[in-house]
């Protein structure tokens, strides 16, 4: 038994290096940060900005737009991250750099203004752009090449992000629910304050790791491939990581939907009632966390299957994982499939719970299968003088990933149709009733009171049928079958969609006897909403529908499609394995236990010659 005392940032902990997990609580925290605020991100902007917490007000299509657009930018971000890394300051430093950036980033977004609003963003975008491809790198170089336990030792620290993924959506969208958006991305905030402190102080575990590689404190194998131009086993084993990115891609596009899609379909089609005292229905929000809880609690049983099945002789690849993975996570949208049907079933009706708990299940089984295990596959392929800039360009791809869940998300969600209502307040009250809602009294204080919410400003829905008849599309009161053509009228003009409308219901066969459903969504216009001598006076609301059929088949269309594609893509992966696995010259196939972890390379391929 060796005697030899090990400095600190040799020291291990649960057999992994004690850095594993200085680095686990870093990234812990800055995912709480990150999914906190993203698991309320999309509902605050979707939210109407009348509201008692006024979000932005937007659209659906147009939240689930910039959603797309923000999560992309993210993990594009990652690339000049991991350039700056690796031609200036190291992974170390940057990470330092990218932790501060997003501390202000989150600080700011929970100022209630809009110029705070895009602030944040930007500075969140590139604050994870510095921190996030460089910690993942900086795991890998806790390990000597080889190592079986790298692996593992990823899946740990994807335990981590999941820990704080799972904390973040409870707490976070529990918080935003019951005192405020700004509140919730303030807490969020504070999430990643704590990770940069726990940062700053496991700087003693974490000597070597992460060094600029054209600095002082570089090792000379270090100077000396930052130097030489990439071998020829080098280059082939770039070229497979620039394949693997395209599985992220795709495996991604499809993953992302959670904080778009599947997080509005659960808002809005899942009956989300619990009938406890306390709380009566679960915040839509708080269903982010069963990924992140699924992952605490399959992770490391996932982790050990792999090495159980390495060590059985059987086909145990990262880019076999990552197909495998793919087609896991695809199957999880069947149980989609099933909730759009059962909230199909009957008009205006809703889901079970059990199909998203299902649906997450089954992603994070893919997830597990598939994310850890690309990370370490970056840093056992990865020349060490491009390692940051590849993880970099790993985390770009999944950025493009999450912009294609953007994009199928957005196109998941049909154009309202739009119109504007044209009585008086006294002639609508007799089609809505009292509410009981939280308002601000005179002291600015949250009050509830029952009363019609247009007596308040507040959204009104009323549920209604639609059928075309004699050329006009007639809308009747789901409930008692009173005419509401006379309450509103369809846009005018160039936004007119009357005759779209029309269009779809007669090519759809729709009848009085067989009609269409909508739930019209009465909204006073935010500008006149503020002008306090306007409160209460019934007027300037705007009135947006989708026809419940439509949008219905269209989400139904959305899951099955992801379905198909995901499983095929697995399928297709799988029978190219072979020819994937050459380009790699055996990078994993001397993979055994090391105990001693010391100095090393990521990826040097002249041992392997």
């Amino acid at each position: 038994m060796s005697t030899t005392i090990k400095q600190a940032h040799q020291k291990e902990f649960f057999g992994h290096p004690v850095g594993l997990f200085i680095l686990f609580f870093t990234e812990m925290w800055e995912r709480f940060s990150y999914y906190g605020m993203r698991g309320i991100l999309v509902l605050y902007m979707a939210t109407s900005a009348t509201a008692i917490d006024p979000g932005l007000g937007w659209s659906n299509k147009d939240a689930i737009w910039l959603y797309g657009w923000y999560t992309m930018l993210v993990y594009v971000a990652s690339i000049p991250g991991g350039w700056i890394a690796d031609k200036f300051l190291g992974q170390k430093k940057t990470v330092m750099l990218g932790g501060l950036l997003l501390c202000f980033g989150h600080g700011i977004l929970a100022i209630p203004q809009s110029w705070a609003f895009f602030t944040g963003l930007g500075l969140i975008i590139l604050g994870v752009g510095g921190l996030k491809p460089n910690i993942s790198t900086m795991v890998g170089g806790l390990y000597k090449e080889g190592d079986i336990r790298r692996d593992s030792g990823f899946t740990i620290f994807y335990i981590g992000i999941n820990v704080g993924a799972f904390l973040a959506s409870i707490t976070v969208g529990l918080v935003a629910y019951y005192y405020g958006w700004h509140y919730g991305f303030g807490l969020a905030g504070i999430g990643m304050l704590l990770g940069q402190v726990v940062f700053i102080w496991g700087q003693k575990f974490l000597k070597g790791v992460g060094e600029f590689t054209g600095g002082s404190q570089a090792t000379e194998a270090e100077r000396l491939a930052s130097k030489r131009p990439l071998s020829k086993i080098e280059k082939d084993r770039v070229v497979v990581l620039l394949i693997s990115f395209l599985i992220v891609v795709v495996f991604w596009g499809a993953f992302e939907q959670a904080g778009g899609l599947m997080n509005l379909y659960t808002d809005a089609k899942v009956d989300r009632t619990t009938g406890w005292s306390w709380m009566e229905e679960i915040p839509a929000a708080v269903f982010q966390s069963l990924n992140a809880g699924y992952i605490i609690i399959f992770g490391t049983i996932i982790g050990g299957f792999w090495i159980w099945w390495k060590k059985s002789g059987r086909e145990s690849s990262s880019l076999f994982k990552m197909a495998i993975g793919t087609i896991i996570m695809g199957l999880g949208y069947v149980f989609m499939m099933f909730a759009s049907q059962e909230a199909s079933a009957e008009t205006f009706g809703k889901a079970a719970m059990m199909w998203i708990f299902l649906a997450y299940l089954f992603h994070t089984i893919g997830e597990l299968c598939t994310s850890p295990v690309s990370l370490s596959f970056i840093t056992k392929l990865a020349p060490l003088k491009y390692a940051s800039i590849m993880m970099g360009v790993y985390f770009a791809a999944t950025g493009f990933g999450n912009k294609l869940a953007g994009t199928i998300g957005e196109s998941s969600q049909l154009e309202s149709f739009t119109g504007e209502m044209i009585v008086s307040k006294q002639e609508m009250l007799p089609f809505i009733s009292k509410e009981t809602f939280k308002i601000k009294n005179e002291n600015k204080k949250v009050v509830e009171i029952t009363e019609y919410p247009i007596n308040e400003d507040k959204n009104f829905i009323i549920r209604t049928t639609v059928y075309p008849e004699n050329g006009e599309v007639v809308f009747k009161d789901f409930e008692t079958g009173k005419d509401l053509n006379s309450l509103f009228k369809m846009s005018q003009g160039e936004d007119s969609n009357t005759k779209q409308l029309l269009e779809d219901l007669t090519e759809n066969n729709v009848s009085a006897s067989n009609p269409y459903h909508a739930k019209l969504v009465f909204e006073k216009d935010k500008d006149k909403a503020q002008i306090t001598e306007n409160k209460g006076d019934g007027k300037n609301y705007g009135v947006s529908f989708v026809l419940e059929e439509e949008q219905s088949e269209q989400e139904y269309a959305t899951f099955m499609w992801l379905t198909i594609f995901t499983v095929a893509f697995g399928l297709l992966l799988l029978l190219f394995l072979k020819k994937l696995k050459k380009l790699t010259h055996g990078a994993e196939d001397n993979e055994h236990e090391i105990l001693e972890a010391e100095e090393f390379e990521l990826a040097n391929p002249e041992l392997n010659k």
